[in-house]
């Protein structure tokens, strides 16, 4: 039976960087990449020295005033973009305990500028820096780059900022990868899944030391206000994506007199469990599941015949096969259920790949696991030679294990994961027990998931998706019912996030919104 991966979080604009193999995998990866990697961009620098940045100046306690009042000096980095390390606290609630490094990464607004305008790509465990650095024009569109100073930055234990480690490369793909011989939910099952997430948050705590406890969210919204301080911006301005949504919106609980224009896309539900996170990605992913079916049963080269429901129970029935049997990779490594379950989702994400899901299926379906392998690497961000491109799973285990609660009575876990099966048959099943990954963690978090309502602030902006499998819908309905000053924005149609990458109409509605200030008087329902 194959050990369940990483609960699957809602994920944002992350780079993937693998291509696809298959029967007709290998002459579409490049396709592949380009939908679901971030794409390049070559963007110019302003011909002089790079500037310096000037704190605001505020008034801050002593302890904090070394961090606030910190000037970053910018080197040119990359294509025409100015890059600097920011000093933030270790621990907010003991600033002089020490300081960690944070990375950012600017492009100099080309026009009339308004202020910085920092972006998260989501995660947890995506890197703000690459977003920017290496995909400006698909982070955001030329309005805000000619108004704004566009800045990354990886958050407290993810990537160039200082960052979590746990495993190397092989320890890494046993942890994602390996198989466990027992029935899944069996008592045997359960304690090797929970013995093997025991080690992994082992290794963590020793190879990361003491930024291990302080990798939560709430740590992470206080260092973006002291960016927005040392970059010289009296309220920040923030554009955030999946996760980033909770970041922003955790923020403004935080510093609501301090809002100046946020936009949060792909929104989460900031009251929802970890169980209730589970429950709606795997509906979402099913209804997600029923759309790329429907619309592959329309076209000559589906691998499925007959109804959408005939179809998905098929799916259902794969698997189930690999959970029992798994397929063996041309590497070596093997396919089981969890692992083709990732690969599923990866491309769920995007309407654009679907093409690719149905090469992938059928190899699945024929005794080929490449292709899984391939999709299933690309969504954990492990390179063709073995190695990963970052350290973003482990930044996602450790930050998620920070800030959800989890309990250990195996009976309620029994009774969630029926739950989960019982409202997604197909995807369900799978996304079970998410409690195994975290009730060992070495430090255990008791903060409870709450509305966040952030009083006083100014108008906040929700972009939801109807069709969005990751981060559903309802969580941005709730999100903007929830704050006082939340303003929703839908979009109908399918798809991870939808700003720069949906139609004019969601387009408009941000950036009049971060460049002049306006809001829509209703959902204009794009």
């Amino acid at each position: 039976m194959s050990a369940p991966s990483t609960v699957r979080r809602p994920r944002g604009h992350e780079p993937s960087g693998r291509r696809p193999r298959g029967r007709r995998l290998a002459a579409v990866g490049a396709a592949l990449a380009a939908v679901l990697a971030l794409s390049a961009c070559v963007p110019s620098f302003l011909e002089q020295e790079a500037p310096v940045s000037t704190p605001t100046g505020e008034e801050v306690s002593a302890e904090l005033e070394p961090f606030y009042t910190q000037v970053l000096e910018w080197e040119r980095c990359g294509d025409g973009m100015g890059c600097a390390t920011a000093k933030a606290p270790l621990d907010w609630d003991d600033p002089s305990a020490g300081g960690i490094d944070l990375a950012v990464v600017r492009h100099v607004a080309s026009g009339d500028k308004i202020g910085s305008l920092l972006v998260n790509p989501g995660g947890p465990g995506g890197s703000g820096y690459d977003f920017v650095l290496d995909s400006l024009d698909y982070a955001v569109g030329e309005p805000l780059q000619e108004r704004f100073d566009v800045v990354g930055f990886d958050p407290r234990g993810v990537g160039r900022s200082s960052a979590v480690a746990c495993y190397d490369a092989a320890e890494m793909d046993d942890y994602l990868y390996g198989i466990v011989p027992a029935e899944r939910g069996s008592d045997e099952w359960i304690e090797a899944v929970g013995s093997a997430a025991a080690d992994f948050g082992a290794a963590c705590e020793k190879n990361t030391g003491e930024l291990l406890p302080n990798v939560d969210t709430v740590s992470a919204a206080r260092d973006m206000d002291l960016l927005r301080a040392v970059l010289g911006d009296e309220q920040l301005n923030y554009l955030g994506f999946s996760y980033g949504t909770f970041l922003g919106a955790t923020y403004a609980e935080l510093y609501p007199e301090k809002v100046g224009r946020l936009v949060l896309d792909g929104a989460i539900d900031p009251s929802a469990s970890d169980f209730e996170v589970s429950k709606a990605q795997s509906v979402g992913f099913e209804r997600a599941l029923d759309a790329y079916l429907e619309d592959c049963l329309a076209s000559e080269e589906c691998p499925f015949d007959g109804t959408v429901d005939e179809s998905r129970d098929e799916i259902g029935r794969l698997l189930a096969s690999v959970d029992q049997s798994p397929l063996r990779g041309s590497d070596g490594r093997m396919v089981g259920a969890d692992t083709l379950l990732t690969a599923i989702i990866y491309p769920l994400y995007s309407a654009d790949s679907w093409p690719y899901l149905s090469d992938m299926l059928e190899a699945t379906m024929f005794g080929d696991a490449d292709p899984a392998l391939a999709f299933a690497d690309g969504y954990n961000g492990r390179n063709p030679d073995g190695t990963y491109l970052d350290n973003s799973t482990e930044a996602f285990r450790a930050i998620n294990c920070l800030d959800y609660t989890y309990q250990s009575d195996v009976a309620v876990m029994r009774e969630k994961a029926e739950a989960i099966t019982e409202a997604a048959p197909t995807i369900g099943p799978y996304m079970g027990y998410g409690d195994l990954s975290c009730v060992n963690w070495p430090y255990q978090s008791d903060r409870e998931r709450a509305e966040i309502h952030a009083e006083g602030a100014a108008p906040i902006m929700v972009v939801g998706t109807t069709g969005d499998p990751a981060t559903p819908y309802e969580w941005a309905v709730a999100l903007a019912d929830q704050l006082e000053s939340g303003v929703l924005v839908s979009y109908e149609g399918e798809g991870h996030t939808a700003y720069n990458k949906s139609n004019a109409c969601v387009n408009g509605a941000v950036e009049a919104y971060l460049i002049d200030g306006t809001v829509p008087a209703s959902d204009p329902e794009c």
